[in-house]
């Protein structure tokens, strides 16, 4: 088969990834080597970097040939698709073509598991020693840890990408169960374990020894699978909020789950990709991320999934009423975070701008608040906007309605080298 049918093949089977971004590492000049993560250009596959740049990446398996029949999964064993396979060489070379040709800036590299995980392991690893030791290749790499796979390779793989990712993928055992027999709870948590514990050692290591070898630098992520199962999105969130807590992710990904295959425990192929939902849910991570908000305060068990009409922000505003209207002259930086339409930027403004003197409506929209949804939650110098006046239906319309423009679009999808311009 011909390299280029191969790259045909295999980027399209990447598509459904989405824990794809390159934040949390900066790879500078170096001496010898060619490439770096601090310059942005147009190529494959858009992500973003910790400063917000947009990046590009080389999104491709090493194979989609698989041993495992997860029932969601195009790449699943008993799927009848055309299979094929790079060598490590070729994909290395791959990579460095691209990169010189200014089409990628990295690359992130998962694959089907190819008779085992540690084969499969043992082939990436052999790829990306031939990136970093023959070719140099300073640049961004993204590699996925198969559950299964022997702590020996985690530690050569992490040794060699600057993150690494495990997808958990179906949020509940039950559903690995049912969905993904071939998986556990247990293959896949093991890599996730050794992947913190051996981050927060190679931190120490490089406080004591500056030119001590680097283990994932950018922290590992995971993916998850929304509308496959019946999980709420409370399950879904509990499990992130664990997720932060217990092994440190620097993000957990959403997927919309698209019909691909037809399943009698499937959702049909005729249902829309819950898009909505999968936004939602970012918005949740959010909050959880940054805003202090924990996942118990967001959901519960008489409400387990989020209002499709506003934020989850909103969402909890409308269930606080209590909690508000809050007085931006005097309150905290924390109590500030939960008024919507205020965020971490603009909280940090007012505090920083209240020093000079006492704030004012009509100041609050130049330090970024939206006041569209903010007005109705607090005060400046202890008044409202003039003429307010609202009930919580009322307030719940208005929310939804300004919210209603930035809504994700329908029929979006990720663009392929190989598109038709």
């Amino acid at each position: 088969m011909e390299l280029l049918d191969k790259l045909t093949i295999l980027s399209d089977a990447a598509k459904y990834d989405a824990a794809c971004t390159s934040s949390g590492v900066k790879r500078g000049f170096r001496q010898g080597m060619i490439g770096n993560t601090t310059s942005s250009i147009a190529g494959c596959c858009h992500t973003f970097s910790a400063d917000g740049r947009c990046v590009t990446l080389l999104k491709v398996l090493l194979t989609n040939r698989c041993v495992y029949d997860c029932k969601y999964c195009v790449n699943r064993r008993s799927n009848d698709t055309r299979r094929a396979m790079f060598t490590p060489r070729e994909l290395a070379e791959l990579t460095i073509q691209f990169y010189r040709r200014n089409y990628i800036e990295g690359l992130f590299l998962s694959s089907g598991v190819y008779r085992s995980p540690d084969e499969t392991t043992e082939l990436m690893i052999r790829a990306l020693r031939i990136l970093r030791e023959e070719y140099r290749f300073n640049g961004y790499i993204h590699a996925k840890a198969i559950p299964g796979t022997a702590p020996a390779l985690v530690e050569q793989l992490g040794l060699l990408a600057d993150r690494l990712s495990v997808n958990i993928e179906l949020p509940s055992e039950r559903g690995l169960q049912t969905l993904a027999p071939d998986k556990t709870k247990t293959a896949i948590l093991a890599p996730m374990r050794q992947i913190r514990q051996r981050v927060a050692e190679n931190k120490e290591e490089l406080v004591k020894y500056r030119h001590a070898p680097k283990f994932a630098p950018a922290g590992q992520s995971t993916q998850l699978i929304v509308g496959a199962t019946a999980d709420s999105d409370l399950h879904i969130l509990r499990l992130t909020q664990g997720l932060y807590d217990q092994y440190r992710l620097k993000r957990v990904f959403y997927s919309a789950y698209v019909p691909v295959v037809e399943h009698a425990l499937l959702p049909s192929r005729d249902v829309k990709p819950p898009l909505l939902r999968e936004h939602r849910l970012y918005q949740a991570d959010w909050l959880l991320r940054f805003y202090g908000f924990r996942a118990e305060e967001l959901l519960d068990e008489e409400t387990p999934d989020f209002n499709p009409l506003v934020d989850p922000k909103c969402s909890w505003a409308l269930a606080h009423l209590d909690f508000f209207p809050v007085e931006v002259n005097t309150a905290d930086y924390e109590t500030l975070l939960r008024v919507p339409g205020i965020g971490v930027t603009s909280a940090r403004r007012i505090l920083y701008s209240r020093r000079a003197g006492r704030l004012h409506l009509d100041q609050l929209r130049k330090l970024g608040v939206v006041m569209k949804r903010a007005q109705y939650f607090l005060t400046a110098s202890g008044k409202m906007t003039e003429g307010i006046r609202f009930t919580p239906e009322s307030l719940l319309r208005n929310l939804a309605a300004a919210e209603r423009p930035a809504l994700p679009q329908p029929a979006m999808e990720q663009l392929s080298l190989f598109d038709a311009v």
